[in-house]
């Protein structure tokens, strides 16, 4: 093999001990194995090595990004609210909601942010759709008066 950044013909093969570093967070990996120059020191990992390299740096983003899935599902069962439910008050598909909470599809930042501000203030629901009706079990207090008004006017 030869080293693709370098061009040296002659590559070593090494087990060695790689660190991963993000967000003030590390992570080492033991033991992984692959194909070094001795010049440049720049290697290719074995399949299962960058495997591992991959669900690791995968696992430390999350670590310190967070699971937005995750986020998205516990604000929902807070709330009490079903998928449709909720995906119909934010004005989105119920099956794009559903791929946002298994993690199957990344949900825009600005659905994020308005999620995690409706957790911190459940009532806003009920501005964001005249339709909705709070159910007493969420905890939920009524539409905010403004509301009523609004609406009984209309």
């Amino acid at each position: 093999m030869k080293c693709q950044a370098c061009g040296n013909s002659e590559m070593i093969v090494r087990i060695q001990d790689e660190t991963l570093s993000y967000g003030g967070q590390s992570l080492t990996l033991h033991a992984m194995k692959g194909d070094f120059c001795p010049e440049c020191s720049e290697g290719v990992w074995d399949e299962d090595s960058y495997r591992r390299y991959t669900e690791a740096q995968t696992a430390i983003i999350r670590a310190v990004k967070g699971d937005v899935s995750a986020d998205i599902r516990r604000i929902r069962k807070k709330l009490k609210l079903t998928q449709t439910e909720l995906s119909e008050v934010v004005g989105i598909g119920k099956v794009a909601f559903s791929r946002y909470e298994r993690g199957e599809t990344k949900p825009p930042a600005s659905l994020v942010k308005l999620l995690k501000l409706v957790e911190m203030h459940p009532n806003l629901l009920a501005e964001m759709s005249p339709t909705f009706t709070p159910r007493k079990e969420a905890g939920l207090s009524k539409r905010p008066p403004s509301l009523e008004k609004k609406l009984s006017a209309g």
